[in-house]
């Protein structure tokens, strides 16, 4: 055989292996990158989905919390708000803490939840809330009772605040009460202050038809118009990032007060997102 043929196509041979093995391989990157577990958006939503099926079975909840579990949407709630270990977040008028416990645990010992009431909301919850976080239950849980206009949080050290059931409790003026429990504006911007750039606030709250006083009508309904609660968060900064609809029930016409047995516990509710844009 003539020998430069016979390098000759040993060398096309080689150069056309190589070729194929780098073809191979980059496929292989190709499928690697394009794994759920390689997607940092499906990652996180993957660590939220295992952090919250822990937290609602963990054998030693508080007593009754998980007859609970299914009117308060829980599962729904904290999968929205993306809940990841480590987090600090605020559980905004906590009551007697039924999220505060299920934030602690999916943010673990590394995490801080602040369960936060003023007092008209401490008096409601009674000594639940005192008994839930006593003995150092959950040590990510730092419970906090103050009036709404003096609740302190340092600048940028919050990933989430929720407010389940609640945001409208601003506007609200109980009858024994000299003001409303709070004031919208000031609170949204002292959250601004507080939460993280690209930290969000997440708001669960029942809905109101548009129109008359936002006042008036909390007072009557305990509902709130979305259009305020996206007004109030814009107006201190935060841009709207997204909702869900999984908590809509088209069956209510907004017209009863949440408290009407033909509603209670299944009230049309908004699921809303807002976002402090990153530096």
């Amino acid at each position: 055989m003539n020998r430069t043929r016979f390098f000759s196509t040993r060398s096309l041979f080689a150069i056309s292996l190589l070729v194929a093995m780098a073809v191979l391989a980059a496929c292989g990157r190709s499928d690697q990158s394009a794994a759920p577990g390689a997607d940092p958006v499906k990652r996180g939503a993957a660590e939220s989905t295992t952090l919250i099926a822990a937290a609602l079975s963990a054998p030693d909840r508080f007593a009754g919390d998980s007859d609970e579990d299914e009117w308060r949407n829980s599962r729904a709630i904290l999968q929205f708000f993306g809940v990841e270990s480590g987090m600090h977040v605020v559980d905004y008028f906590a009551g007697s803490g039924y999220y505060s416990e299920l934030l602690a645990r999916c943010a673990g010992p590394s995490g801080l939840v602040i369960a936060y009431n003023n007092k008209p909301f401490a008096d409601f919850a009674g000594e639940k809330l005192i008994n839930r976080f006593a003995n150092n239950r959950l040590a990510a849980v730092k419970v906090v009772t103050t009036p709404t206009n003096e609740l302190k949080l340092d600048a940028d050290s919050l990933d989430g605040v929720l407010f389940f059931w609640s945001y409208h409790d601003l506007y609200w003026q109980p009858k024994d009460e000299p003001a409303p429990l709070g004031d919208p504006a000031q609170v949204t911007a002292m959250l601004f202050k507080a939460v993280k750039p690209g930290g969000h606030v997440v708001v669960v709250d029942h809905i109101a038809n548009p129109g008359g006083a936002t006042a008036k009508v909390v007072d009557a309904l305990h509902r709130i118009d979305p259009e305020v609660v996206k007004s109030d968060f814009t107006k201190a900064g935060f841009v709207f990032d997204g909702e869900s609809v999984e908590l809509r029930h088209p069956d209510d016409d907004h017209t009863k007060a949440v408290f009407d047995e033909s509603v209670r516990h299944k009230t049309d509710q908004l699921l809303f997102k807002f976002r402090k844009p990153a530096k």
